[in-house]
């Protein structure tokens, strides 16, 4: 199943994995490993994860205070944000309302 990210989605993802590279060499790769290996895991398991609000899903990447908010449609994964689950809960609601490119 391919992945799609919004491209909120994934200019976050990559503010974080540059900011966290930053405070330590290394650590921003092993946050790219460890969302990667998520999506992998919500590629394979799709349903598995807890319904967030309507559509949309949560699952934690693990070692990381991070979640991916995800649905599947379109024979893809729709990942709509690489959160940080310690600030601004529900900041990205209003990208699912967007149209699916």
């Amino acid at each position: 199943m391919k992945c799609w990210f919004h491209p909120e989605a994934r200019a976050e993802f990559l503010e974080s994995v540059r900011y966290y590279e930053e405070q330590q060499s290394g650590l921003g790769r092993r946050l790219l490993e460890a969302v990667s290996e998520t999506i992998r895991r919500i590629q394979a398991h799709p349903s598995m994860y807890r319904v967030v609000s309507g559509t949309w899903r949560q699952c934690r990447v693990p070692r990381f205070p991070f979640g991916i908010i995800y649905r599947v449609g379109n024979r893809r994964v729709e990942i709509i944000a690489v959160m940080h689950l310690h600030r601004k809960p529900g900041y990205w609601r209003h990208r699912g309302e967007e149209p699916n490119p």
